[in-house]
């Protein structure tokens, strides 16, 4: 193929340098140089041709056998895709399966250990609402007990000192001389016998305030305490918004220290 191009480079080159006839649009050109160019490329022509025809067949053979062989990667990526969607389809719905199954399986683990800590807080808190109330019974008796022995105490104090007053009062009535001041005696011996019952009485109360008001700090203490337990199963013990509370357990928190404090 060059030595084609290159006689018809020769060709040009020497039609463009030949000798013009005048009057015309002819030339004069070397007969044998002209010649000898064809018979060259009359030569290397067939060759040539051959052998672009030879390149023009392999190009079409390359061609279809590469679009052969393209429908065939495609179709094997088609198939290949189509595989690899139909088993991660598969692969996500066991997943899937497998994930709701374990949730299912969290929530009611999570269900039963919420009633079980609800119930045993609920035990807790009637323990408790039941040793308060044996401890409030102690106190309340042991309070009565003490009051009863100090106005018991203080009656008889009273009751010594109107009869000593008395016989005092006696004594002296029986001396004229000393039956004014025997008087005044005995009635400030009276009146002490009346202030220091009243004393022991304000004493008693005193007594028995001091101890209820302990026990009601025992008291609050305890719902205190009770309610703080309550209140940490609720928002800590990983009790989710899906776990619904018994339905007994918000009116007993309202409820429970309105009925001890009565």
């Amino acid at each position: 193929m060059y030595r084609v191009f290159e006689a018809l480079d020769e060709l040009v080159a020497i039609v463009e340098e030949a000798r013009t006839v005048p009057m015309t649009a002819g030339c004069v050109v070397p007969r044998g140089d002209v010649l000898e160019l064809l018979d060259d490329l009359r030569d290397a022509m067939p060759g040539e041709l051959d052998d672009a025809q030879d390149v023009l067949d392999e190009r079409d053979t390359l061609v279809t056998n590469a679009r052969d062989h393209s429908e065939r990667l495609i179709t094997g990526a088609e198939n290949d895709s189509e595989a690899m969607l139909a088993h991660a389809r598969a692969e996500a719905d066991r997943i899937l399966s497998e994930a709701k199954a374990r949730a299912d399986r969290m929530m009611d683990e999570a269900s039963n250990n919420a009633q079980t800590i609800v119930g045993d807080a609920n035990d807790e808190a009637q323990r408790l609402e039941h040793s308060a109330a044996r401890e409030h019974e102690a106190v309340t008796g042991r309070a009565r007990a003490e009051a009863a022995r100090v106005i018991e105490a203080g009656n008889a104090n009273y009751h010594k000192s109107v009869a000593d007053g008395i016989a005092e009062q006696q004594r002296m009535v029986s001396e004229s001389e000393v039956v004014a001041a025997a008087k005044s005696e005995a009635e400030r011996i009276v009146d002490a016998a009346h202030a220091e019952s009243d004393r022991l009485r304000g004493d008693c109360d005193i007594y028995v305030d001091d101890k209820l008001a302990d026990f009601e700090d025992i008291l609050t203490g305890t719902l205190r305490s009770v309610h703080r337990g309550r209140q940490q199963l609720r928002t800590g013990a990983a009790m989710h918004d899906y776990v619904e509370y018994p339905h007994g357990v918000d009116g007993d928190e309202q409820s429970g220290p309105t009925q001890m404090a009565g």
